[in-house]
């Protein structure tokens, strides 16, 4: 089964394509699942003294649930829409998450730490914030976050697990023992948390140029029990599935043989097959 869980469109700013384009490609693809996972509108900045183009507008969020699901009916017998959301986790606005998750019939929630504070560790356009910054201080603060976003339980997948290393910046060789601890906590906590978490490949075309997370963390992930199941994390239709064949090849070395999917929020697997 070829599937793709993390689109995103023109809704949220910084992505081209309606989601009917990602819905055309994905049926030129040959896509048997297409996840369309938008981000959630931001929540704890205000968005007009913000920097611009970072998610879908509050007002926006219904009309995209309700194109999604027009879709969905539209192409049921050429492609399986899912119906997904990519949801920031932000400490101390749970409640509000909360909310927005339980308002919608969705398929799936990816539960993605993005911010630090009003820090976007993914945004190119705020990479001069790891300037005079303790390198490791930052990776604490971000595991930590992901570690809390998992014991939530507010999400199914957990989303690109190591993006702080997006843009290159890495603790020192010395402090290396001390990444590994914090990633295997992270991992630690999603396993106990019985979720899902994502294989993201489009670390690939980042600065990093590993997907996310690594093949370590994927190898502890297999260790500990935890579903995979992967996206493309596409912000233009030309873009979707685009690594996943090399996502596919690498969770079967690490020993993977299914993927999960996810309907109405209910877990399954289906088989990973090269």
């Amino acid at each position: 089964m070829k599937i793709d869980y993390h689109t995103h469109h023109s809704r949220c700013g910084h992505a081209i394509g309606s989601l009917e384009e990602y819905v055309q490609q994905g049926i030129r693809l040959g896509l048997d699942q297409l996840g369309l996972s938008d981000h959630m509108p931001l929540l704890h900045v205000e968005p007009a003294n913000y920097y611009p183009e970072m998610a879908m507008p509050m007002d926006e969020l219904p009309r995209y649930v309700e194109e999604c699901l027009d879709l969905k009916e539209r192409y049921k017998e050429q492609i399986d829409i899912r119906v997904g959301l990519e949801g920031d986790y932000i400490e101390g606005w749970e409640r509000e998450i909360e909310n927005i998750i339980h308002a919608y019939p969705w398929d799936y929630v990816i539960g993605s730490v993005h911010f630090l504070g009003e820090w976007d560790v993914t945004d190119f356009r705020q990479v001069h914030h790891w300037e005079g910054k303790n390198v490791l201080e930052v990776y604490r603060s971000y595991y930590d976050a992901v570690s809390k976003a998992a014991a939530t339980g507010l999400y199914d997948i957990m989303g690109h697990l190591d993006v702080i290393k997006r843009f290159g910046y890495h603790p020192k060789p010395e402090e290396e023992e001390e990444l590994r601890e914090l990633e295997r906590s992270a991992l630690s906590a999603v396993a106990r948390s019985g979720r899902a978490m994502e294989l993201n490949a489009s670390g690939l075309s980042k600065p990093c140029a590993e997907m996310f997370p690594s093949r370590r963390m994927l190898e502890e992930a297999f260790t500990l029990g935890i579903p995979l199941t992967i996206g493309s994390d596409a912000h233009d239709p030309a873009k979707l599935a685009e690594h996943l064949e090399k996502a596919r090849a690498l969770l079967y070395e690490v020993g993977y043989r299914e993927l999960a999917v996810f309907e109405q929020r209910e877990r399954s697997q289906v088989p990973l097959t090269l």
